[in-house]
């Protein structure tokens, strides 16, 4: 059965905020929930950009039953590897059990700020690869020296480790970054509903390194959900409106400015032909149906704008994941 999620990002609402909607979210019977981890938002009008990983330890302990993810982490250059490592089995205890580390190359506009520049994708790609495989060997508990060629780790154990082992996502996009990438993570992240990124997926861990042949596909869709069509559409607009870039020109503009630039000629009609907007419930069925039909097990809900969580948590939320799960089953 396809599971339904809730995404906590970060860039829209602040982290008081997010450890509360958290919490509602499993009330109101999210399967899981996913976090952003940036160090600023893709539009100021968002407004907000917190640690993940404080707001996590926070809401493990506010709930009880959800699974967490990152959605997802870069460790190439804004965190070395040895320190994601460390992180994510302190959540992983504190989640008893319940997190998922996802990780992904990144983006410039959260990993420019440590001044060490934006690397061509193809060393992005080799860093990644880097930082994956000591994140996974320190999860041993057993000490670990690397010497390679993007990372050096001295010395490194990690004292505290969970009892439940840690199982690791990472974000792909085509055919090249699967076949690297699948060996290494025990479930496939992406935001695409290409059917072909799930068989890619599957054939590749067929040939893999031992690791769990069971991964969860875990895809992402933004929706706008609203008593009003148009006021939506205008929320979508003015917040989400750097979606329409694709990830290939995310990944690499540097700031807030650059994105309002890129997406100045964004209208609000071609933004509501990409998101579900407004109150038609089933409308946001048909818009999330690719995703299962791809084969996605897991699916992330974002609804766009802090202003809407409340009102979405309280009287959309539960008849919308009714909804999904009858057309899905």
């Amino acid at each position: 059965m396809t599971r339904f999620g809730y995404t906590l990002m970060t860039e829209q609402s602040g982290p008081k905020q997010l450890v509360d909607y958290a919490q509602k979210a499993e009330n109101v019977g999210f399967d899981f929930e996913v976090s952003s981890d940036h160090y600023s938002p893709w539009l100021s009008a968002q407004g907000h950009a917190s640690y993940a990983w404080t707001m996590l330890g926070a809401v493990a302990q506010v709930t009880s039953r959800v699974e967490l993810y990152t959605y997802v982490t870069c460790p190439i250059i804004r965190y070395h590897p040895a320190v994601v490592a460390q992180k994510a089995a302190t959540l992983q205890i504190l989640a008893d059990g319940r997190f998922t580390l996802g990780l992904g190359s990144g983006e410039n506009l959260n990993e420019h700020v440590v001044g060490q520049g934006w690397p061509s994708v193809d060393k992005r790609q080799d860093m990644f690869e880097e930082a994956v495989k000591i994140i996974r060997q320190l999860q041993s508990g057993e000490l670990v020296t690397w010497e390679g060629e993007h990372y050096r780790v001295d010395s490194a154990r990690l004292w505290d480790t969970p009892d439940t082992p840690l199982e690791i996502g990472v974000a792909v996009s085509g055919e090249k970054s699967i076949e690297r990438f699948a060996p290494l993570a025990d479930h496939m992240i992406s935001t695409e509903p290409k059917p072909e990124l799930i068989e890619g997926w599957d054939k590749a861990r067929h040939v893999g390194t031992g690791l769990a042949q069971n991964s969860k596909k875990i895809g992402q869709i933004p929706i706008c959900w609203g008593p009003d069509e148009q006021a939506a559409i205008t929320l979508a607009h003015e917040q989400f409106r750097w979606f329409a870039g694709g990830w290939a020109v995310n990944a690499d503009l540097p700031t807030t400015a650059g994105f309002a630039g890129a997406t100045q000629f964004v209208r609000p009609e071609d933004v509501a032909d990409t998101i579900a907007c407004g109150p038609d419930l089933d409308a946001i069925v048909e818009k999330v149906k690719p995703y299962w039909e791809a084969g996605y097990t897991d699916i992330a809900l974002v609804q766009v704008g802090d202003e809407s969580q409340e009102r979405f948590l309280a009287e959309a939320a539960e008849p919308l994941l009714e909804k999904l799960r009858a057309a899905s089953s």
